[in-house]
């Protein structure tokens, strides 16, 4: 669902006022729609998109000019989803893994910290489980987490410029996009498009999977208003991701610190994710409005 220009406006607006250096973008399968280029120039056109004219093209590079690389962003609270998240999808994809299976039977290595009877779907689907899951899919396929997320997950993606330095997740923001874009058609069925995740698993992950339990979850996301799912860093403030296919749109912001965190994520959410509430006159207005104290 294409995110209507006034209300892409009054996000922008929202951001730029509260925290001028945050980065965001929001979007649907076909690409971003509006967003800040984080220092990145405009985004890359969606897969299939109608390349810019030439005579509207910007002018190539002279001979002493060097393209800029896109900036990588910190992106270390969103590794659970980024890196782990896929990982086990494709374990559980390719039968390897069984999320009701207690740890044990893959062995003592797998189970080793974990209460007797902890499976796979506990620790996703609870805060602080991640450090055992990555031992165990580190353990299920014979490779530390950041050499698999980046075989089965970033490269088939594109995602060219994700990966670890000095122990933290970095990214650009075209690398972002590229993932929350799989999330809305991830492969399903013989001849789809190679994807690192199946249509299943992304089912399987954005539905409640605690029951009447509170806080509810789904499997390493959070269900959040307006049919969205979430995933974000551990601190205050950190980088959020939003996914919605029913909405068929997706959001990612990385703030910076000066905003308040949660309020601007609250607001920004809102903003991107809440219908478009009725204008003066008719016709649809912007649902951005202030930052909220915190």
């Amino acid at each position: 669902m294409t995110l209507p220009s006034d209300q892409a406006e009054a996000v922008r607006t929202l951001v730029e006022s509260a925290d001028p250096g945050a980065v965001w973008a929001a979007g649907g399968p076909e690409g971003p729609h509006h967003g800040s280029d984080g220092g990145q120039g405009p985004p890359t056109p969606p897969d299939g998109a109608t390349p810019v004219p030439p005579d509207r093209a910007a002018p190539a590079p002279g001979p002493r000019e060097t393209p800029v690389p896109d900036p990588t962003l910190d992106v270390g609270g969103l590794t659970a989803v980024l890196a782990l998240w896929p990982a086990v999808g494709a374990l559980v994809d390719e039968g390897t893994l069984s999320l009701h299976t207690p740890l044990t039977a893959y062995g003592e290595a797998a189970a080793a910290g974990t209460p007797a009877g902890t499976t796979a779907h506990h620790l996703l689907t609870h805060p602080g489980g991640t450090a055992a899951l990555t031992r165990l899919v580190e353990h299920l396929a014979e490779s530390p987490l950041a050499d698999l997320a980046a075989v089965r997950v970033w490269h088939p993606l594109g995602m060219t410029g994700t990966g670890f330095v000095a122990g933290t997740l970095r990214a650009p923001l075209t690398d972002l996009v590229r993932f929350l874009r799989s999330l809305l058609h991830p492969a399903d069925g013989p001849t789809a498009a190679p994807r690192p995740f199946t249509a299943a698993w992304t089912a399987q992950s954005l539905r409640i999977r605690t029951g009447e339990l509170t806080p509810a979850r789904g499997l390493l996301w959070q269900p959040a208003p307006h049919g969205a799912w979430t995933h974000h860093g551990p601190e205050e403030p950190g980088p959020a991701l939003w996914v919605s296919p029913r909405h068929r749109r997706w959001a990612v912001l990385l703030p910076t610190g000066t905003s308040g965190g949660a309020p601007l994520r609250s607001a920004f959410r809102e903003a991107v994710f809440a219908p478009a509430a009725p204008a003066p006159g008719g016709g649809s207005g912007p649902r951005a409005g202030a930052v909220p104290r915190a």
